[in-house]
C-alpha cells in the first residue's frame, strides 16, 4: 500500500466510482428508483381486475369450466395474490407454467361462471432494476479499476526507470546508458540521467588524472631532497629525513596504484580461487612474510587476474605485518566464494575499527610510522573486491588477531 502506483490507482478509482455513484443516486431521487415487485405485478392486476368484472356480463368473454394443463407457480401466484388482497379483492388468481407447447398463463376464477384465463406475461423478477443497477456498478469499478492501474503505471513509469537505473549502477558507481524513447517524460528522465552519468564519468576522470599528476610529479622533488639528505651529517636527523621520504614514495605509489586500477580495462576471467590463494601467499613467504594457507575447497570466481592479485596482497600483508602471522583459508558458503584472512595481533579498538577502509587511516592517532605503508592498501583492496561485485569485512576475532573476510560470487558454471 505504500507504493505511488497503488496509491495513485486507489485514488482514481476512488474518484471514478464516487462520481459516478453519486451521478446514480441524483437520478434515483429525480427520475425514481427501479421497478420493484409492485411496479411489474401491480399493472398484471389491474388487468385481472378489469377482465374479471367484464366477465360478470353474460356473453361478453368466454370462461372455461376446467383450466388447461400446466404447472402452478407458486411464486407469482402468491405476488399477484398479495396485491389483490392489498387493493381489497377476494378474487381467487393462480398463474401456470406451460409445457413446450403449451403457453404460460393467468387464471381468475369467477364465483359460478367458470374460470377467465389470459396469457401470463413476462414478468421481470422482484428486484430486478436494483441487481441491473448493482451490476453497472459493479462492471463500472471493473472498469475503472483497469484504467487506473494503466493510467497510474503511465504516470510512474519515469519514476521506476530512475529506479531500474539506480538499480543497475555498476561497482564502479557509473550509471549505464538509458534509451532515450518512450513518452516525453521518459525522454527528458533518460536524458536527464544520462547527463548526470557523463558529468560523473568525466569528474571521475578529471579526479583520477589529478591523483596520477600529483603521484608522478612528487617522484622528482622526492628525488631531490633525497639526494639533499645524503650531505645531512647528523646520522639521526639523516635517518629521519630518509624515513619521511620513504613515507612520502609510498604514499605517491599508492595514489598512483589506485588510478592504475581505476583505469584496469582487463577482460576478466575464471579464476581457480584457492590455487590463486597458494600461489599470492607462496609469493609473500618469499619476501619473508609470515602467511600460511589452511583449508581451502575448490571454488572458481570470474575477475580480473591482476586486480584480484593487488587486493589478496594488500590484505595478506596487512595481516602478516601487524597482526606478526597471516592464516588463509578458501571456502565456499551461501553460493559465494570466501577467502577468510586472520592473523595473530592485537586487533583494533572497537571504537575505529569501521574507520579502516579510510585512506591514510591509521590506529594510531599520532600516526607514528612503526611499520611501513601508506594507508592505502585497505582501500584499494576493497575497491577491487567491490568492482568484482564482492564484499570485504573486517572485524576482531573472538580471542586474538583480526579477521578479514572477502566474499567473491562463484562464476557461472557452463550448463
Amino acid at each position: 500500500m505504500n507504493s505511488l502506483r497503488v496509491k495513485l490507482a486507489m485514488l482514481l478509482v476512488v474518484v471514478i466510482v464516487a462520481v459516478v455513484g453519486l451521478l446514480t443516486a441524483v437520478m434515483v431521487y429525480f427520475l425514481g428508483p427501479p421497478p420493484g415487485r409492485r411496479h411489474s405485478i401491480q399493472p398484471v392486476v389491474e388487468v385481472i381486475e378489469m377482465l374479471a368484472r367484464a366477465a360478470e356480463a353474460p356473453g361478453v368473454l368466454p370462461l372455461k369450466h376446467t383450466l388447461p394443463g400446466g404447472m402452478l407457480d407458486p411464486f407469482i401466484t402468491d405476488n399477484l395474490q398479495e396485491e389483490l388482497r392489498q387493493r381489497g379483492s377476494s378474487l381467487d388468481v393462480r398463474a401456470y407454467r406451460g409445457g413446450p407447447e403449451q403457453p404460460s398463463f393467468i387464471a381468475a376464477r369467477i364465483e359460478g361462471k367458470g374460470w377467465l384465463t389470459m396469457p401470463l406475461p413476462d414478468l421481470p423478477p422482484p428486484g430486478a432494476g436494483w441487481g441491473v443497477m448493482g451490476k453497472w456498478l459493479l462492471l463500472l469499478t471493473f472498469g475503472a479499476v483497469t484504467i487506473a492501474v494503466f493510467v497510474a503505471n503511465r504516470m510512474v513509469r519515469p519514476l521506476v526507470l530512475l529506479e531500474n537505473a539506480v538499480e543497475a549502477v555498476g561497482p564502479d558507481a557509473i550509471l549505464p546508458e538509458l534509451p532515450e524513447q518512450g513518452p516525453a517524460e521518459v525522454r527528458a528522465t533518460a536524458r536527464a540521467l544520462n547527463l548526470l552519468s557523463a558529468r560523473l564519468r568525466s569528474a571521475m576522470e578529471s579526479r583520477m588524472r589529478l591523483v596520477a599528476a600529483a603521484g608522478h610529479d612528487l617522484r622528482t622533488p622526492i628525488t631531490r631532497l633525497r639526494l639533499r639528505a645524503e650531505f645531512v651529517v647528523n646520522a639521526e636527523e639523516k635517518e629521519a629525513w630518509l624515513r619521511d621520504l620513504d613515507e612520502l614514495e609510498r604514499i605517491a605509489d599508492s595514489a598512483i596504484e589506485l588510478v592504475r586500477d581505476e583505469s584496469d580495462k582487463a577482460p576478466p576471467q575464471d579464476i581457480d580461487l584457492a590455487a590463486f590463494v597458494r600461489e599470492t601467499a607462496l609469493e609473500l613467504r618469499n619476501q619473508d612474510l609470515d602467511v600460511e594457507v589452511g583449508e581451502t575447497e575448490p571454488v572458481e570466481v570470474r575477475t580480473r587476474r591482476l586486480a584480484l592479485s593487488r587486493a589478496l596482497r594488500n590484505l595478506m600483508i596487512n595481516a602478516a605485518t601487524h597482526g606478526v602471522r597471516a592464516h588463509v583459508v578458501v571456502t565456499e558458503a551461501d553460493g559465494k566464494a570466501l577467502v577468510r584472512i586472520t592473523d595473530e595481533g592485537p586487533g583494533i579498538p572497537e571504537g575505529v575499527i569501521g574507520r579502516v577502509f579510510e585512506p591514510f587511516f591509521r590506529v594510531d592517532p599520532a600516526r607514528r610510522q612503526s611499520i611501513p605503508g601508506a594507508g592505502l592498501g585497505l582501500s584499494i583492496a576493497r575497491e577491487i573486491i567491490q568492482r568484482a561485485g564482492g564484499a570485504v569485512r573486517i572485524y576482531n576475532g573472538p580471542h586474538v588477531g583480526l579477521v578479514q573476510e572477502i566474499e567473491l560470487p562463484i562464476a557461472q558454471r557452463a550448463s
